[in-house]
């Protein structure tokens, strides 16, 4: 860690609080994760998303491919999930982005080949054959079945392919709603609505909603990335990650009933009512060790993906705060804190302070945006936006913070796989320190042994964060798995409960991008 003078050099300058707060007090583990399973795809190929059929045993694994033309999904049989098999596997013509399965139904979302064109869904049934599909926004990425079934949910991601070019596209994002009453073989056209975007929809903490992408309309900005739906087939909620949002849907209505800006995390500070709990980063791949450190930052927390969940009759959001940046052809938003193109505000921060941050080993290196924290518009920065918050958090059903794992994620992968620190999975660590450091992606909730747990997949470090989070107010650390190298950049992750698990134990799915691995853990209760 850094010595004493640097921190007190840190604290002189600043003004803030470096605070390393204890060790929690060890919990007892309620759960352990065990790998009982692995299918490797092959060097060329790919695992992303998952989705499990109980009545048949099998994984349907979306494989996009390095080559184009072999996209597909990979059936695996794990009725002995210590030993999945490929069992067959099923061709879609265009590259695909998710996966949900419901009553023997397959839905898979495929992305037309100009990705700025609608997409479509297609539909097989559990043996591969196709029933029906139909068109739908623009980048469809991910879908979903309410729990009752009547609808299938689309997140049309409407990503641009440029900005100010000849041949610049910005689709609008949206939501396809598909009525499945009529059963998948029987759908037309007619029964897909799409929920799309306009500028009378309410919005809540709109300081911190970032719309600004280039020339571009509400709808055309906003990116829908995931979805979760409520216990009863409602609502569901839509995170639109660039956008350091959420959109709430009335499911039946069609509409979008409000946006809700996420607001930003103070780096500088602890959380006051998590005392054990910090919110320091490691800002810096250049300064020769892990440093964990306070700085006076803010974190967009622009969350991928999200899960809701019920305590004593109140619904619940949680969301991995992984965070992304605009880069196209004509527009992109990053930059480091060191470049002279990136002047800090002289009323926020003196000359010796800016100084002290420029320099590679403290702040220097960072990579920030140039899009937002110019809060009173004269061109210079009176905050330092960061994309992501390196955390896990929990919100109500409206959006409101009520617990962030704050530095968590950075400080246990510290102790536990130091060479892999803020690593892209392998050595060397802390080289993505100045990016967004352990970059948690996917999250998925399971109930095991009376317990609600969430299971968040770390992209860059690898590995699955575990915690209980019966208790919305008060989650606890359970365990961090890391299967590195077998197993690097977790994507997808997939909870089978112990009434459809092959083995009668729950089992976590774990789909890896880089290392094309689907990798079966058994839950067992300590």
């Amino acid at each position: 860690m850094r010595n004493v003078k640097s921190t007190v050099c840190v604290v002189a300058l600043l003004g803030i609080a470096i605070l390393h707060p204890a060790a929690q007090a060890k919990q007892p583990k309620q759960i352990t994760l065990t790998v009982i399973g692995r299918y490797n795809a092959g060097g060329m190929e790919s695992a992303e998303i998952a989705a499990y059929d109980p009545a048949t045993k099998r994984i349907f694994s979306i494989n996009p491919s390095i080559n184009p033309t072999l996209a597909r999904v990979d059936v695996l049989d794990i009725s002995n999930p210590s030993d999945p098999v490929l069992d067959f596997t099923i061709e879609l013509g265009g590259r695909p982005n998710s996966v949900a399965i419901r009553e023997r139904v397959v839905a898979v979302a495929v992305e037309n080949a100009i990705k700025t064109d609608p997409g479509e869904v297609q539909f097989f049934d559990t043996d591969g054959t196709l029933l029906n599909s139909v068109t739908v926004g623009a980048l469809p990425d991910m879908l979903i079945f309410t729990p009752n079934g009547r609808w299938l949910l689309v997140a049309n991601e409407g990503e641009p392919n440029s900005y100010g070019q000849m041949d610049s596209v910005d689709p609008e994002g949206s939501v396809s709603i598909i009525d499945m009453k009529v059963g998948a073989a029987n759908l037309t056209q007619a029964d897909v609505r799409t929920a799309t975007f306009n500028d009378a929809i309410p919005k809540r903490n709109t300081s911190s909603i970032r719309i600004y992408g280039p020339g571009a309309t509400l709808a055309q900005d906003l990116e829908p990335e995931y979805i979760a739906v409520s216990h009863d087939s409602k609502t569901a909620w839509v995170t639109l990650q660039e956008n350091n949002a959420i959109a709430i849907l009335d499911i039946k209505a069609g509409v979008f009933t409000s946006l809700v800006g996420l607001g930003f995390k103070d780096h500088s500070q602890v959380c006051r009512e998590l005392p054990d709990r910090s919110n320091c980063l490691d800002a810096s791949d250049q300064d020769g060790d892990i440093e964990i450190l306070n700085w006076p930052v803010f974190g967009m927390y622009q969350p991928d993906a999200i899960d809701s969940y019920r305590v004593r009759g109140v619904t619940y959001l949680v969301m991995a705060n992984e965070g992304d940046a605009r880069e196209y052809p004509g527009f992109d938003e990053r930059v480091r804190v060191a470049v002279a193109n990136y002047p800090l505000d002289t009323d926020a921060f003196s000359a010796e302070i800016t100084d002290f941050l420029k320099r590679p080993e403290n702040l220097g290196r960072l990579r920030v945006t140039n899009q937002t924290g110019d809060t009173d518009g004269d061109g210079t920065f009176n905050q330092i936006h960061v994309f992501g918050a390196r955390s896990f958090s929990i919100r109500t059903a409206e959006g409101e913070l009520v617990f962030d794992s704050g530095d968590d994620f950075e400080r246990r992968t510290a102790n536990i796989v130091p060479n892999l620190f803020n690593s892209n999975g392998m050595a060397p660590r802390d080289i993505r320190s100045p990016e967004k450091g352990p970059e948690p992606e996917g999250v998925v909730l399971g109930k095991a042994f009376g317990r609600m747990y969430a299971f968040i997949g770390l992209e860059r470090t690898a590995g699955v964060m575990v915690y209980d989070i019966s208790e919305p107010f008060h989650p606890t650390f359970v365990q961090y798995v890391n299967t590195s190298p077998d197993d690097i950049s977790p994507e997808g992750l997939l909870f089978i409960k112990e009434k459809d698990s092959p083995t009668g134990k729950p089992l976590l799915v774990v789909s890896h991008e880089i290392s094309s691995t689907t990798t079966i853990f058994e839950i067992n209760k300590d």
